[in-house]
């Protein structure tokens, strides 16, 4: 048992108990000791804990093994890494440390609830939750910065009441950059700034229905929140269109008669395929000819690893596809930060419902992204975080050809998340449950289906994880298949 004193104030008795001789990794004993604590109470919200450093001295082992300890409640929701390098108790716990019961005990819908844009669930020794980016990697400094910068030099008129557009400056600096890095044919006064893409998909569906639009296209599988969800409640009848390899099956959308069309065209969500040249083309030439609207959800577009970078479609047919672009995955979705670049012709009417809806998205904000943008930070942010997400990826695909070889992962180029299609033995449902019961989180494909039909697979988020817990997680995977497929 290791005793260690520290000078961190409410966390100051921290009581770490190792048994070397038990045959449990050191750093699954740390965990399993700060987790009780916190489950407890002993150590409240908030609480600092001591350096990696200095714990691993007082206990007697490597550093290593702490930071895989304190990762790993990160990545659980326990702890919360802060600028500066130390470490506090979460503000908002997990709901199996206030007491709500596990999340391996949701059901399936419940579980699916949170969406694509927050695939997390709390309570599982490993979570393969999609959607997410690592927010620990913020970069404070260079952020603080900005804002200093636009509080000292920021027009007082900026303060006021602007347009829904939002603020010129970020207007001119995300086209810059959008022009430079994906490609696109984006000009400022057809720039809307929104809350992420949640409210931007929002605002253009209510623009659609407005036209006369009535019947709206989706991948099929893609997302069961945002667009599959506003759009039934808009009015708007929705059809899918199937995925193939490489993105939506263009044929099946000139079958589908519809007037608007969401795709992710750079990493098809999920499935992850690239949308060839060609078949962009043709879906360009659909949209002039029947007058239609395509919805370009860049994601992810900034991670790429084995590739060439691929230009955004609105570059091929600016009056005809609206480009959507977030913050969320690149810096944090806790920014809400979120553009649009619309055809002309569309611009005066969504900036018009972002001013009903909310009357326009935080200045400082804005104006801190736009200077956060000019002066290359976001660039230089983008480079230090793809080596990141790339050995994490490596670390999965390792794993998975090691303990899964059965497994076929896709979409493995580029984004935060694989997906792994599943042989035709196992059951895609019984698998996820299985591996409930084992302490791992994962999602099938087949909720994110609107036909219904289709290979099982499984969708491994992991960007907030660390190189040790996605070897855990595939170990408990192949455990619960294993299970799955019986004697």
């Amino acid at each position: 048992m290791g005793r260690l004193r520290t000078n961190s104030g409410p966390a100051e008795d921290l009581l770490i108990e190792l048994n070397r001789d038990a045959g449990v990794p050191l750093h699954r004993q740390i965990e399993g000791s700060i987790r009780a604590s916190i489950r407890a109470g002993r150590l409240r919200a908030g609480a600092s804990l001591p350096p990696t450093r200095t714990l691993a001295a007082g206990l007697g082992v490597s550093r290593g093994v702490v930071v895989e300890a304190y990762q790993q409640l990160v990545a659980e929701g326990y702890l919360a890494s802060r600028s500066g390098g130390y470490t506090q108790v979460a503000a908002s716990m997990p709901p199996a440390a206030a007491g709500g019961g596990s999340a391996a005990s949701m059901t399936q819908p419940a579980a699916r609830s949170a969406g694509f844009r927050a695939g997390f669930r709390a309570g599982f020794r490993v979570d393969f939750g999609y959607g997410r980016t690592d927010v620990s990697q913020f970069p404070r400094a260079a952020w603080l910065r900005s804002v200093r910068t636009v509080l000292t030099t920021a027009p007082n008129d900026r303060f006021a009441y602007l347009d829904g557009r939002g603020v010129p400056e970020l207007h001119g600096a995300l086209c810059d950059y959008l022009n430079r890095v994906r490609g696109t044919s984006s000009v400022p006064d057809n720039v809307v700034i929104c809350n992420g893409y949640g409210q931007g998909i929002s605002l253009l569906i209510q623009v659609l229905v407005r036209h006369g639009a009535r019947r709206i296209a989706l991948e099929d599988p893609s997302p069961n929140d945002d667009a599959r969800v506003l759009a039934g409640a808009a009015g708007l009848d929705v059809v899918g269109i199937p995925v193939g390899p490489d993105g939506v099956q263009v044929e099946a959308l000139h079958r589908a008669d519809a007037d608007a069309v969401v795709l992710t065209p750079s990493h098809q969500w999920p499935t992850g395929g690239l949308l060839s040249a060609a078949a962009r083309a043709e879906v360009i030439r659909w949209a002039k000819r029947r007058g239609a609207i395509v919805v370009e959800d860049d994601y992810d577009a900034e991670y790429r690893y084995d590739r060439s970078p691929v230009g955004a479609m609105q570059g091929l047919a600016p009056d005809h596809v609206v480009y959507c672009g977030t913050a969320s995955k690149t810096l944090a979705p806790g920014l809400r930060l979120g553009w649009l670049v619309v055809p002309p012709q569309l611009v005066a009417d969504v900036a018009a419902a972002k001013v009903l809806a909310d009357r326009g998205s935080p200045v400082i904000d804005q104006l801190t992204f736009a200077d956060f943008l000019v002066r290359g930070e976001f660039d230089r942010h983008l480079r230090r975080m793809r080596p990141v997400y790339r050995r994490r990826r490596d670390a999965l695909l390792n794993a998975l050809r090691t303990r899964l070889p059965d497994l076929e992962p896709a979409g493995v180029a580029a984004g935060q998340h694989v997906v792994a299609w599943l042989p035709p033995d196992l059951d895609e449902a019984a698998v996820v449950t299985a591996a409930a019961r084992h302490g791992l989180g994962i999602h099938g494909v087949g909720p994110y289906r609107i036909a219904g039909t289709g290979p099982g697979g499984l969708i491994f988020g992991y960007a907030i994880l660390g190189e040790a817990a996605i070897a855990e997680g595939v170990a408990l995977l192949a455990t619960a298949i294993r299970e799955v497929r019986g004697p």
